[in-house]
């Protein structure tokens, strides 16, 4: 990855004047909940709003010490599989890393800053434990910048390899987008590693970005990452993640809004095999005016002990009027002995919106659809992959990488074909 003394960023270009760098959650929650730091009662270090004393206020901090260490009781981390994730969480600072492969369009610039690098420092601060572990054990970050009014012939793609080994990967990666560019941004992990990543979007105002992060790691690997975009006036953020290989994946999304007018569409895709945990918890914080937000997460299951958590907070504070907000998780159940947890939360702090909503839904095939197809002749299991390939289709499509959707088909179609007694299972026509 190259390297470069250069330390100025494109902080000043992407946010109108007085909106900030950033709007991230309150780092201080209200009195009797915690403390991040030494700050003052009501204070907030990242530029966010003022802590109102609710019960969905978010505790972040930088120092790893001001979390605890995570038991599994917390709310946090009650659905993540403790000794799993106990290598991350008690990994020591190392050297171990990925491999890098960048193909990276002309004007786009890929460099490093150095821990202690003011736009390390204007980022929305750690949600959890490991996502602090993750700042201060990453001596610094990979950055991505993309220059104003920008529009980039193909895609930003970053494939991150694991090479095996116990050491923990510590790593942090920085996209800076100008305002009115227009990106898309491929995150692609692949091989064998525990990694414990951050990612953070900073969209400028009236930027299109699309950030697509693939998790097709080899079995045993471990990662745990937070990911948090910032949203500029009028900018729109799409963020596709797609999980599929792993022993344990565990992401977490936030986003907040810098200035009104701002859209986020949050997709999502995936798939658990036995014994798999994969686990995607996501906050939206509407603390700005004028602000949307589209959540889509689609997921599969099956196999023995196959796990998926879905969690999605979106939080609408009271000067956010205005806000339009959707969530919707579906979940396909394909075989006993797999188990979907589904929690979509929304708190709705002004009356003077759009309009807000969350569902969420578990379930097997749907009859109706296995029996329409198998009435017109094709074959039990063909229709149940071609009712999955459907399930999947309408996320996948909004990558915008044509070789990169069909990959991912067709690893969703390798894995049905190893459906356990798929053939067994019943079709009434």
């Amino acid at each position: 990855m190259p390297e470069s003394s250069e330390t100025t960023t494109l902080a000043g270009e992407l946010f109108a004047p007085g909106v900030g760098a950033q709007a991230g959650p309150p780092t201080t929650p209200a009195a009797g909940t915690g403390s991040a730091g030494e700050a003052a009662p009501g204070a907030h270090s990242s530029g966010g709003p003022t802590p109102t004393g609710s019960p969905a206020e978010r505790f972040t901090a930088t120092d790893p010490e001001a979390f605890g260490d995570p038991t599994g009781r917390e709310e946090d981390w009650r659905f993540t599989p403790m000794r799993r994730i106990r290598p991350l969480l008690q990994g020591a600072p190392s050297d171990a890393a990925l491999e890098w492969d960048a193909d990276l369009p002309d004007g786009v610039e890929l460099t490093r800053v150095e821990a202690g690098d003011p736009l390390l420092k204007g980022l929305p601060e750690p949600a959890d434990r490991l996502a602090a572990l993750t700042r201060q054990r990453s001596g610094g970050a990979a950055v991505v910048r993309v220059p104003a009014e920008a529009q980039p012939d193909r895609p930003v793609t970053l494939r991150l390899t694991g090479t095996g080994g116990d050491d923990v990967v510590w790593g942090q990666l920085v996209v800076e987008v100008g305002a009115f560019a227009q990106v898309t941004v491929v995150l692609d992990h692949s091989g064998s590693a525990r990694y414990s990543g951050g990612v953070s979007v900073l969209a400028g105002d009236g930027a299109h970005v699309r950030l697509v992060s693939v998790q097709d790691w080899a079995p045993g690997s471990v990662h745990g990452g937070q990911y948090d975009t910032v949203v500029g006036r009028d900018a729109t953020v799409e963020q596709v993640v797609v999980t599929l290989g792993g022993d344990l994946v565990r992401l977490v999304s936030n986003v907040t809004y810098a200035g009104p007018g701002g859209t986020a569409e949050l997709l999502g895709v995936y798939f658990a095999d036995e014994t798999q945990h994969q686990e995607h918890r996501l906050w939206v914080d509407h603390s700005v005016p004028h602000c949307r937000s589209n959540v889509l997460y689609k997921g599969a299951l099956q196999g023995e002990q196959a796990h998926t958590v879905w969690v999605g907070d979106v939080r609408i504070r009271p000067a956010a009027v205005g806000t339009e907000t959707y969530e919707l998780n579906r979940n396909l159940v394909l075989t006993d002995g797999a188990r979907a947890d589904s929690v979509p939360n929304l708190e709705i702090e002004t009356g003077e919106i759009v309009g807000a909503g969350h569902a969420s839904a578990t379930g097997r095939f749907d009859d109706e659809q296995l029996f329409y197809l198998c009435s017109r002749g094709i074959d039990a299991e063909t229709a149940r992959r071609l009712v999955v390939r459907g399930f999947f289709a309408d996320v996948v499509q909004r990558i915008g990488v044509p070789e990169l959707q069909e990959r991912l088909m067709t690893s969703v179609e390798a894995r049905l074909g190893a459906l356990p007694g798929l053939a067994d299972q019943p079709v009434e026509v």
